[in-house]
């Protein structure tokens, strides 16, 4: 009925919405090219470098869940409004940090702020389209501002170097975040829950302490390999998180009702979502790294080069909104799955001599196939959560976007640097140890370190490191093809009777909203 059909000025409030989620997104993936210029001039040990990379995606991880929740009881534009003041306030601290202890304290806000900010997007849109087919276009859009972020990173991180310091990759953040400020309170309606009950505290809490040591212990698997220490540190985060999960079951107002889950459609998307970034996230991270320092391509250069893998995104979601009309969502995707390991399958065939066409061909169709899947994933959740829990069901395709994207950095990461520290060992053997320690660490440890010696030492060392780093690269890309084609399966299996939201009646089955508090 045309009362459920969005207006103009929902369609220009969604372009609002996009932005953040533009943001939080880019800020995963835009210290990828950086990150040669920030270790030389903050030097970080190799370990607070992949701190400055990931604390920003773990401390989202930790408290989307959280922040979802605050804002179904204060208000979604509200929490979207604080959120957008910080990540402002935030990024212009990430950009003059003087040392790499102050960059990882102003990431780890960044993300506290993303999270803050995150979850009222996809639960405004639900808000805003109660038509099912516009919501599906909405959130078509949100998605690729979502996937299409992360690749659009190093493209402006690209832009900005070639004429600025590594900082001020983070400054883009701040005219943005004004716009969003101005133009949130005239655009987009406030939304909170009538009877949201009690906040679980403990719950929130939980959720928080459950996420941070298993992360954290990924990652020290990661550079040292399984010891007792780290074993039991994720230990505690499983343990923590299987009370969190009794802590909801329990209270009366959880942060996440847990019932939803046995909705197949929901809890489905909610691994798919985990899977498809874990892949695109921690395989971009190789990418990046190899048009740049590998086949030699200036920052600027790399990032324009990067750019048909957001455009792939752009149009497969699109497309992945037609299709959802007459196609049930598990199938369109299990084939957008598929189609992203095709595109990990080109990626095992790069050598250092590959034409660059080869690795923009693969990455634009591991985009493209993300891009295809993800629209359904995020209508199928927040369609299937009550009006007054959608921003808490709306935190959780985030939550396992980022702790997805943030994994995958962690564990293909881990891969290629065991083997590239494998490989490229006999290259660094004369160096002095300090030297030997950095060029065995990264590819840009590599790449620093040939710059202080001869020309045909320097030149001998990054062919080694380069192809040290490609066979790593490789490798990845198996896995993470092999990753995809397992969430294939999976989708086709277990979401091969649901149906699209609205399919049934051609109509939101969840139509009471809210009622909106005055603007």
């Amino acid at each position: 009925m045309s009362h459920d059909r969005a207006s103009a000025r929902e369609w220009v409030g969604l372009a609002v919405l996009v932005v953040p989620v533009l943001l939080m997104s880019m800020d995963m993936t835009v210290l990828y090219f950086a990150l040669p210029f920030l270790s030389a001039s903050l030097e970080p040990s190799a370990t607070q470098q992949l701190w400055i990379v990931d604390i920003y995606a773990f401390m989202l991880a930790g408290l989307l869940l959280t922040m979802g929740t605050v804002g179904d009881r204060i208000g979604r534009r509200l929490l979207l409004m604080l959120g957008a003041s910080v990540f402002g306030a935030s990024s212009l601290a990430a950009a003059y940090a003087g040392s790499a202890e102050l960059l990882i304290v102003a990431r780890a806000v960044l993300g506290i702020s993303g999270a803050v900010l995150a979850p009222s997007t996809l639960a405004l849109i639900r808000n805003m389209f109660h038509d099912p087919g516009q919501r599906r276009t909405a959130i078509a859009v949100w998605t690729a501002g979502l996937s299409g972020g992360a690749a659009l990173g190093p493209i402006v991180s690209g832009l900005m170097l070639e004429h600025f310091w590594w900082g001020s990759v983070f400054l883009i953040n701040i005219p943005v975040t004004v716009l969003i400020l101005v133009l949130g309170p005239l655009l987009l309606p406030e939304y909170r829950a009538p009877e949201p009950g009690r906040f679980d505290l403990l719950g929130a809490v939980l959720s928080l302490a459950a996420v941070l040591p298993v992360v954290y212990g990924i990652k020290e698997v990661a550079a040292d390999g399984l010891t007792p220490q780290n074993g039991a540190c994720m230990a505690v985060g499983l343990g923590l998180g299987v009370l969190f999960v009794l802590r909801q079951r329990s209270t009366e107002s959880p942060l996440i009702d847990l019932d939803m889950f046995r909705d197949r459609g929901f809890s489905t998307s909610v691994g798919v979502n985990l899977v498809a970034m874990f892949a695109l996230v921690g395989f971009l991270l190789f990418a990046t790294q190899w048009v740049q320092l590998v086949y030699g391509l200036s920052p600027l250069e790399a990032g324009l080069w990067t750019m048909p893998a957001p455009l792939a995104v752009v149009v497969t979601t699109s497309v992945a909104a037609v299709l959802a009309r007459t196609i049930r969502p598990g199938y369109i995707i299990a084939v957008g799955l598929v189609v992203a390991a095709v595109g990990f399958a080109v990626m095992t065939q790069l050598r250092t001599d590959s034409p660059l066409a080869l690795a923009v061909i693969g990455s634009s169709v591991v985009s493209a196939g993300v891009g295809l899947a993800m629209p359904m994933t995020a209508d199928l959740i927040v369609s299937a959560a009550p009006p007054e829990r959608v921003g808490s069901a709306a935190a959780l395709p985030e939550t396992s976007n980022q702790l997805g994207g943030a994994l995958g950095v962690a564990i293909l990461g881990s891969i290629g640097a065991a083997v590239y520290t494998r490989e490229v060992t006999d290259a660094t053997s004369a160096l002095p140890s300090e030297a030997a320690e950095a060029a065995e660490g990264s590819l840009g440890g590599a790449a620093e370190v040939a710059q202080h010696l001869s020309t045909g030492a320097g030149r001998s060392l990054m062919d080694s490191a380069g192809e040290a780093f490609t066979d790593g690269m490789n490798i990845a890309a198996v896995a993470g093809g092999v990753v995809m084609l397992a969430g294939a399966v999976g989708a086709a299996l277990l979401m091969r009777r649901v149906k699209a939201p609205g399919a049934e009646t051609g109509t939101d089955r969840s139509r009471t909203e809210p009622v909106p508090t005055s603007d």
